[in-house]
């Protein structure tokens, strides 16, 4: 058991040494123009941000730099952009199923 600790601890420390910096040039979600593509070009860009953003909180948190509320907002915006995406992705889903179905 406290071999596994010890494990658990380094891989802390490891992590912890590698810093998620992120790139110089932030790629801006486009805004939607009236096009059903470019507003899930846009909400899938913003997901991504959100989770990165998630990602350096989490490691500000394991160094224990970054306030707790700060890291839980965070994780909870990737996670509510991260489910928008899904929804959306499904409900594409279902309505090209629906198109696939009806007669010509």
């Amino acid at each position: 058991m406290a071999n596994d600790i010890s494990k658990a601890l380094s891989a802390y420390q490891a992590a912890v040494s590698r810093q998620v910096i992120p790139s110089a040039e932030k790629v801006q979600p486009e805004t939607p123009a009236g096009s059903f593509a470019s507003m899930v070009k846009s909400a899938v860009l913003q997901a991504e941000e959100d989770n990165k953003q998630a990602e350096i909180m989490s490691m500000k948190a394991i160094k224990g730099t970054a306030d707790m509320q700060d890291v839980v907002m965070a994780v909870s915006n990737a996670e509510v952009a991260l489910q928008t995406v899904v929804a959306v992705r499904d409900k594409v889903v279902s309505a090209y199923q629906e198109i696939m179905q009806m007669p010509i």
